[in-house]
């Protein structure tokens, strides 16, 4: 389980560490940095899949993604008394992420890369000086980095990992567009081959279709899924697969527990599952195409919550999207019982499913606020905060 998040000079996040529970909900006005942190985490993963540089540009590239505001605001600034103004920077430019979990902790620096020119091109500049580039990674042991828990060190392209009380090369030439999770070595760096897996099977949901042309309301080939897609293309299968080597209970009593005497029906023509639905009162199922988007909404969530396969991770992005409020505090039922397989966080700005999710003892209330630009957890101080150091750059 993940204990404790960080993200630095991340848009409005400019210092941000979030404690985490078994069962988080993120919530605030609207731009209060709910999407950024949520956007934040995904990188995280983008990194285990060796596509950070690429998600990065897809964003905008660093230029765009970096915190815009001054390093510094002064006591005078904040008065009122002087106008909120940059000065000469004093850091390098570094977008750093970072978590720590119960046995392993990571972060990433990302800055300007120093990129050398080719032997064709010794009298111009490299026309890549904007691409962004990442200057330091660490894995380490434990809630917090020290240099006595660190296990993989990299600094520009020297990589090292911990042997004994020494440190052994790893790689001297790691590409700056390339993560350490790009080299496997499971006798040296085995640890870092377990994260990566790890990471890499943290499950997001945040673009989940049930618009007229969604393909959940399309019939589709039916493979045993016990993880539904980010899009929810094979909603038909992968409730076929928990009606089958899943809880077929639970599934049934969420669904009566948003839609009174409704039966889910999964229908097979020629290898083809689609999915549809029997109410109370109506003489025939209604098919996929036919049901609303908040009901289709509804079942992409359940087959997402209650996969047989359930994830370390699985992070909701605004899932009230679509529903009617009174399915909310459904919704939130169905979250709190998934939470028993999976940590999972909810990045939400409706009242009644933060409501519903703060009902349950163990659920973690993660309110941000904006103060002068900067995203902060609200009703909290630095003291009040989980300890968190970051790698500094050689």
């Amino acid at each position: 389980m993940l204990n404790t998040l960080a993200i630095a000079h991340y848009r409005s996040l400019d210092r941000l560490v979030l404690p985490l529970a078994r069962l988080n909900v993120i919530t605030g006005a609207n731009g209060s940095g709910k999407s950024s942190t949520y956007r934040a985490l995904k990188l995280l993963t983008d990194a285990a899949h060796g596509r950070l540089v690429g998600a990065l540009a897809q964003e905008g590239g660093l230029q765009a993604t970096y915190w815009a505001g001054p390093e510094t605001i002064s006591r005078a600034m904040k008065a009122g008394e002087h106008p909120i103004q940059g000065g000469i920077p004093k850091r390098p430019k570094a977008l750093q992420l970072g978590f720590a979990g119960d046995d392993f902790g990571y972060a990433v620096d990302i800055g300007t890369p120093n990129y050398s020119p080719g032997p064709y091109f010794r009298d111009e500049p490299s026309k890549f000086l904007l691409d962004p580039g990442i200057h330091r990674e660490c894995i380490w042991a434990g809630s917090q980095c020290r240099p006595a828990s660190t296990l993989l060190d990299r600094q520009g392209a020297l990589v090292k990992v911990r042997d004994g009380r020494d440190w052994q090369i790893l790689s001297r030439d790691l590409a700056a567009s390339d993560s350490i999770f790009s080299l496997t070595d499971p006798l040296r760096a085995p640890e870092a081959l377990q994260l990566r897996e790890r990471m890499r099977a943290w499950r997001f949901y945040d673009q989940l279709r049930c618009d007229r042309d969604a393909p959940a309301r399309q019939a589709q080939i039916g493979t045993f899924t016990p993880a539904l897609a980010n899009d929810g293309s094979d909603l038909a299968a992968a409730l076929q697969t928990i009606l089958e080597i899943g809880d077929a209970r639970a599934l049934h009593d969420c669904i009566t527990d948003a839609f009174p005497g409704a039966e889910l029906e999964i229908a097979v023509d020629a290898g083809r599952f689609s999915v549809g639905m029997r109410q109370h009162g109506l003489l025939r199922p209604l098919a996929a195409h036919e049901l609303s988007d908040g009901t289709l909404r509804y079942l992409l969530l359940a087959a997402a919550l209650l996969s047989p396969r359930p994830p370390e991770l699985l992070v909701l992005n605004e899932p009230e999207t679509s529903l009617h409020p009174d399915l909310l505090p459904a919704l939130g039922r169905l979250i709190v019982q998934a939470a028993r397989h999976s940590q999972i966080i909810v990045v939400t700005h409706a009242g009644r499913l933060v409501s519903a999710l703060e009902r349950h003892t163990d659920c973690q209330s993660l309110p941000l606020e904006k103060e002068f630009g900067q995203t902060r957890l609200a009703g909290m101080g630095e003291l009040d905060l989980p300890a968190w150091h970051w790698p500094g750059r050689s």
